[in-house]
């Protein structure tokens, strides 16, 4: 490549790639070379950040969605000129002119000329109420229509569609709807059960889905009024969103002659040079590897491509892998490598196909394994996609599976580390920031030799972590391992106002008798405190001192359902659940449940802990609610908060043939003493009567299973999204010696664990896993037995009900109301539907 000074550079484009290109160039200006580089941008603003754009709708302005200020350019002696798209290339003259008839000359031309929305020829397009999803100025058109429509619709439902159907929920429309043209949603990204689970989560949401829908017609005069489809079906809307797909902009390069696609695009060879040698294309416009990469991460790396050839290094672009993770409307969504492979794939003859599908929990997990099951070909996540970046990872380096490859979406059982050898197990060349090409030898050498070891150091040396952000989870890690490896101890922090992980935090609060956030604050914190420390710090001072969490300075620094003792639900209703000791209940306590749920008007269940959950009450009926429960008996479940939630159990040896051991007693014993105790998480705990195990007591924080010899005790396992088996902890105890145990197994917990961290994940990370547990618990190597037990039993003996602290107290009974100038008058926006022979409350508009 010819490296003459002063070199003119012309980029046709000022999108992300575009924008990245420059800021590439710019970077390997300080080899030496120079360049004189102009940009000609067809929007009204400098370049800004597409991958977010629906954060507009979220609040974020444009200015926060820019990717650099227009002053950058100018320090960078980079000429832009905004709102003047070029209108003709003249390749002969090497020079272009724009709209407003600026003619530059170059010596090297790059398109960046990106795509267009694809509009599909359907009778009524043109009309009012319809528009594309692209740009700023779209979605400000969208905002203005939006408030004079009721009904929505977004004609695609892929990742576009759906980004476009969150932002017509957003705007408040009473109804949306997702029209697509394939059978299931997300078609290029997830199969069918997938895209099953998918739908059912979006559909929660208020929106409506039509799948295999061939749109004949926009009906209405001058505006839209409706939809109607092939198959005669029709629904009614005031606005149209489409977003179908895209079409690269070539048309500048198709009139000047450049060779493009029949399909379109422009065609580029593997320097992303054109047909002709002075003319790159960058992004969306360019056809490289007989396809257009839609994603901003193969845009960038376009870009490093060709800002390298220009500054004389050889460096090609090669196909880039497809994987993606995003969050729609809540729900995650991801895909990596093959993510279709079957057996009958000649591609993957008789590859092997492991899934986990959890239909309440809105969850899917697929991974397709080869032949041998030594290699991950990729795989599909919905739901939970805290896996996806090891995942990404394995299937990309090709490193071999540990023997039981479903541990890889569904975490190792038995405490130890999960399947293979962890981020800094990886080869030093893996990808881990796609968008910016970085590598975890890169980034290793930053941490290891240049000291960046925070998120924020490394976003500045290597811009890692600043496209689309999935990568920091990774990049944390690494951070972690880099310096656990040099022998730096790694502090866990709370956040940056405490400077102490939760365990240090705890113990200062315990020396230093310290019974308020504000002391807490004031002591050994700074600022103000945000909303990461300050249900820690209440969970500190719940775990040590046992107090009413709303007395005091503690209500506002509870999370929003403990600062009313109630999980708030749907339509902005609560739950009301008294507990109920290892699921046994009186016929006189029954009839008062159901005098109450009747008198108040709420919908009644029996939940998977053996308790029943009133739904659907007021906030300012919770006080009258709870007094007439109070009365009866009851007291609370705790089910709003991070403490023990229920003891299930069997009927054992009261009513069972098979049972060894009285388990409901020991049940309603064990859910009695440990009631209240608020911990870094919940708990949850079961006691079977005889090894068939009735009441799940393995999957369980703390279990225990009766033997003709005593009780066997289990800990740490959990359901949920990540399923655990417990693990034995102790074999044939009595059951003083069972409880002793519990009480330092669970005061430990409540000591040492992180924040927001179940008993399972706790284990798991805890070094010596299950072998250092019980030498803490039952070997008593720490010496801290003695306080452990004490310390429980402290929480046992100063154990008050929330719920008849606040009946009795008039001043905690006035925050219970919806209005504050109104005290006794309820929402009226609260509304309820029929629901078999109850009620539901209605989804929030």
């Amino acid at each position: 490549m010819n490296t003459n000074k002063n070199r003119r550079v012309v980029v046709i484009g000022n999108g992300m790639v575009g924008y990245k290109f420059c800021e590439k160039l710019v970077a390997k200006e300080k080899n030496g070379q120079q360049f004189t580089v102009t940009v000609f941008g067809e929007e009204p603003r400098v370049a800004y950040d597409r991958v977010h754009l629906s954060a507009y709708f979220d609040g974020k302005t444009a200015d926060d969605l820019t990717l650099a200020p227009q002053s950058w350019y100018a320090e960078n002696d980079i000429t832009l000129y905004l709102t003047d798209p070029v209108v003709d290339i003249d390749r002969e003259r090497k020079q272009v002119r724009s709209h407003h008839g600026i003619v530059v000359p170059y010596d090297y031309l790059v398109l960046a000329t990106g795509s267009g929305a694809f509009v599909p020829s359907v009778a009524g397009v043109e009309k009012d109420g319809v528009f594309v999803y692209r740009t700023i100025e779209d979605l400000d058109l969208i905002q203005s229509y939006a408030r004079k429509a009721r009904r929505g619709a977004v004609l695609g439902g892929g990742l576009l569609g759906l980004e476009a159907a969150k932002a017509l929920l957003d705007l408040g429309l009473d109804e949306a709807h997702v029209v697509e043209f394939a059978p299931r949603l997300m078609p290029r990204q997830i199969d069918d059960a997938g895209s099953g689970v998918l739908q059912r989560q979006l559909e929660s949401l208020g929106l409506t889905i039509h799948l295999s829908k061939v749109t004949q017609e926009i009906t209405g005069d001058d505006a839209i009024t409706g939809m109607q489809f092939a198959d005669g079906s029709h629904i009614d809307v005031d606005m149209l969103v489409i977003s179908a797909g895209i079409r690269p902009r070539d048309e500048l390069a198709k009139a000047s002659g450049i060779e493009t696609h029949p399909r379109g695009g422009i065609l580029v060879d593997n320097f992303l040079q054109t047909s002709d040698p002075s003319v790159f294309a960058i992004g969306e416009c360019a056809v490289a590897h007989h396809m257009i990469y839609g994603l901003v991460a193969p845009g960038y790396e376009m870009a490093e491509v060709v800002a390298a050839r220009l500054t004389g290094m050889e460096k090609e672009f090669k196909p880039y892998d497809m994987s993606t993770k995003l969050k729609l409307i809540g729900t995650d969504v991801a895909s990596f490598g093959d993510p279709f492979a079957t057996e009958s794939d000649s591609r993957t003859p008789n590859c092997r196909t492991i899934v986990y599908e959890n239909k309440a929990k809105g969850v899917y997990k697929r991974v397709n394994i080869s032949a041998d099951g030594k290699e991950l070909l990729g795989g599909i996540l919905v739901g939970d996609a805290d896996q996806y970046n090891m995942l990404l990872q394995t299937c990309k380096n090709k490193t071999i599976l540990p023997p039981d490859p479903e541990d890889l979406i569904l975490g190792s059982r038995g405490g130890e580390e999960a399947g293979g050898a962890g981020v800094m197990g990886l080869p030093d060349d893996a990808l881990i920031c796609s968008c910016e090409a970085i590598t975890k030898a890169m980034l290793c050498h930053e941490i290891g030799e240049n000291g960046h070891d925070t998120v924020d150091a490394l976003k500045k040396a290597t811009k890692a972590c600043t496209g689309c952000g999935g990568c920091t989870p990774m990049v944390k890690d690494i951070i972690q391992g880099v310096l656990k490896e040099k022998g730096v101890y790694v502090r866990n922090i709370i956040c940056e106002h405490f400077d102490f992980t939760r365990q240090e935090l705890f113990d200062l609060v315990k020396m230093n008798s310290l019974k308020t956030y504000t002391d807490v604050l004031n002591t050994f914190g700074q600022a103000d405190g945000c909303e990461v420390c300050k249900p820690a710090v209440a969970s500190i001072l719940a775990g040590l001192w046992n107090e009413n969490i709303l007395t005091q300075d503690r209500a506002p620094i509870q999370d929003s359902n403990d600062r009313f003792l109630a999980n708030i639900q749907r339509g902005g209703t609560y739950s009301v659940m008294p507990r109920v000791a290892g699921g046994e209940i009186s016929p006189e306590k029954l009839i008062v449940i159901g005098q109450v749920a009747l008198k108040y008007g709420l919908y009644t269940k029996i939940t998977g802990g053996q308790r029943i959950d009133m739904f659907g009450a007021h906030v300012g009926d919770l006080p009258n609610i709870w007094e007439e429960l109070i009365a009866a008996g009851f007291e609370s479940g705790h089910a709003y908060g991070k403490s023990l939630r229920t003891v299930k159990s069997c009927v054992g040896t009261t009513w069972c043939r098979y049972g060894v051991q009285d388990s409901v007693t020991f049940a309603i014993e064990l859910e009695n003493r440990y009631k209240g105790l608020r911990s870094p998480h919940k708990l949850k705990s079961g006691v079977s009567g005889c090894t068939r195990e009735c009441a799940e007591a393995q999957s369980k924080d703390f279990g225990v299973i009766a033997t003709d010899k005593g009780w066997n005790v289990y800990v740490c396992g959990n359901g949920g999204t990540k399923p655990q088996h417990a693990q034995l902890l102790v074999s044939d105890v009595d059951k003083e010696t069972c409880v002793k145990l519990l009480d330092r197994f669970l005061m430990f917990y409540v000591k040492t664990a992180d924040p927001l961290t179940r008993t399972a994940t706790w284990l798991n990370k805890m070094e010596g896993g299950m072998t250092y547990l019980k030498a803490v618990v039952l070997d008593d190597v720490l010496g801290i037995g003695a306080e452990l037990e004490r310390e429980m039993q402290l929480i046992v003996d100063t154990y008050a009900c929330e719920w008849k602290e606040v009946v009795e107290n008039p001043e905690l009974r006035k925050r219970f109301t919806h209005f504050v100038n109104a005290p006794g008058v309820n929402d009226p926006t609260v509304q309820f539907e029929p629901l078999r022979d109850q009620k539901q409350a209605k989804e929030w508009a």
